[in-house]
């Protein structure tokens, strides 16, 4: 029987609410290819959408490859072997897709936990790094203000590496200054908890536009998320250029706690669409200030690295690591 290690090629996915990017790993160690991004909506299941998908590469390359192995990364919540989707109509089970596409196995993993296996493959042409330097063999975190936001910890194990995947976007803001704290007294009526994500994130930046126009007596008409990114970064909104100068200080305070909680002294990166899309205004923000600005630890913090993860499709090679680590578990059982 042929070892599971050398059924190549593997399939890897990573599914969020609007998008599926599909690409195959053909050998041990190759780069993951022939990438092709899918509407969710255009397919009734996932099984559908790889289907599709290996057609078109089929189609492509004149040969249809049979994957053997596969790895879906899941921008949702990961338990148990069916998976409902969050932002989408979509439910993963793992033994239909099996069937489906005839793996030998499937794994599912959360989004961020693959972000964050993806982490000790990136090289420098992957990341911008504004502070600090990468301690090999440390510990490290990625979080990721995207439509919520994610936090995932990769951890050095033996010859490989393990995620530990959470819920750290929800947890407890907090503030720094007078300002934020009066953000935070607007706010607190609104909800039960105010956790982080309901301001630094997609879902939340329209919460702290309207309570920094509040703070600074003025009145917040309804923006969504793109266009007070739009209108600070083109049309020198001064209430718009405010919340993200907020914005970008608060996450630094979120990512130093992060750095501090899980001694990621390997580096935070910083993943999502939001802080690639302020390019230079997120380079030059208050983030790395008040990353370090930690009183006492200070000093530890002000060496770790920080960069923002340009890389396309980081995802993927993590859910490739994330096969690499089931083959590893299996081979020593």
């Amino acid at each position: 029987m042929t070892p599971m290690r050398d059924r190549y090629p593997w399939l890897v996915a990573d599914i969020g609410g609007t998008n599926a990017r599909f690409g195959l790993v053909q050998a041990p160690g190759a780069a993951v290819n022939d990438i092709i991004a899918l509407r969710c909506a255009e397919f009734a299941s996932p099984e559908l959408a790889a289907q599709s998908y290996l057609d078109r590469v089929a189609a492509e390359h004149g040969q249809r490859v049979q994957p053997q192995l596969a790895a879906f990364a899941l921008a949702t919540a990961v338990s148990g072997d069916t998976i409902k989707m969050t932002n989408s109509d979509w439910v993963i089970s793992r033994g239909d897709a099996e069937r489906a596409l005839g793996l030998q196995r499937l794994h599912l993993l959360n989004d961020f936990e693959a972000l964050a296996l993806s982490l000790p493959h990136l090289t420098a042409r992957d990341i911008t790094l504004f502070g600090g330097a990468p301690m090999p063999g440390q510990p490290m975190a990625v979080i990721g203000p995207g439509t919520g936001l994610g936090v995932a910890a990769c951890i050095p194990s033996g010859r490989s590496w393990r995620a530990l995947a959470g819920e750290g976007g929800h947890v407890t803001v907090s503030t720094a200054d007078e300002f934020e704290s009066d953000v935070l007294r607007v706010l607190r009526p609104r909800f039960d908890h105010v956790s982080a994500e309901r301001l630094l994130s997609g879902i939340g930046l329209p919460n702290l536009y309207g309570a920094v126009a509040h703070v600074r007596g003025e009145a917040a008409t309804g923006l969504k998320a793109e266009e007070i990114t739009r209108r600070a970064l083109e049309d020198n909104d001064a209430t718009c250029a405010a919340t993200l100068d907020v914005f970008c200080a608060m996450l630094g305070t979120f990512a130093g706690n992060v750095a501090l909680t899980l001694g990621a002294r390997g580096g935070v990166y910083i993943a999502g669409g939001i802080a690639q899309k302020l390019g230079a205004f997120f380079l030059r923000s208050r983030f790395r200030e008040r990353f370090e600005a930690k009183g006492r630890f200070r000093e530890y913090l002000a060496p770790i690295a920080t960069a923002l993860i340009t890389a396309s499709y980081p995802a993927l090679t993590g859910a490739a690591q994330g096969i690499e680590n089931a083959l590893l578990e299996h081979a020593n059982d």
